[in-house]
């Protein structure tokens, strides 16, 4: 086994791409190595010593990609230091109580493996990246309603932070400085 650290995604319109991305690049300036990888084409943790993995929402769910990555890598994930974090609109909500039910859609994960931090982040709203049509209409519906608003909502100093404290969670201060 590796010091390889992977963080696996899953994203609908590419915010949590992006997400991910800059999670692995502030885990990479700690002095890490690291992989980032969507998850659809993970198919051994061998290879890594810690896993962060994370998921767009939708409709208060991960991704059926995500679940199925959990489910597929559980035992693994199990014997590794592992960190989760999801992507969701309601976090840009200026309504606390809508934010703090965003911890919820994070419990089939934790019953499937026990992450040593979770993160929450904004997402990113560009309607024209809707895949489906249905879902276009609620979000339009939605920003009309001033619900939600368009943009990139993500906090990238709250993204960075959440990232930099993952080394000393993942118990990997040694491996990463020595």
């Amino acid at each position: 086994m590796s010091n390889t650290i992977l963080v696996a995604y899953a994203s609908r319109t590419g915010s949590t791409v992006g997400v991910a991305e800059v999670i692995g690049k502030t885990l990479v300036e700690s002095g890490a190595s690291v992989e980032v990888r969507p998850m659809r084409d993970v198919t051994d943790l061998t290879p890594y010593a810690a896993v962060v993995a994370g998921s767009a929402i939708n409709g208060g769910e991960w991704l059926p990609e995500a679940m199925q990555f959990m489910q597929t890598h559980r035992a693994a994930l199990a014997q590794k230091p592992f960190a989760a974090f999801l992507v969701c609109m309601t976090m840009s909500m200026k309504n606390e109580q809508y934010r703090q039910g965003v911890a919820d859609w994070m419990k089939p994960v934790r019953a499937l493996v026990k992450p040593v931090s979770e993160g929450y982040f904004a997402g990113a709203l560009d309607l024209s990246k809707v895949p489906s049509l249905a879902d276009r209409l609620k979000f339009r519906l939605s920003v009309a309603l001033g619900v939600w608003s368009e943009g990139d909502h993500r906090d990238w100093n709250v993204i960075r932070a959440w990232a930099s404290a993952l080394p000393a969670k993942l118990q990997l201060q040694d491996t990463i400085n020595g």
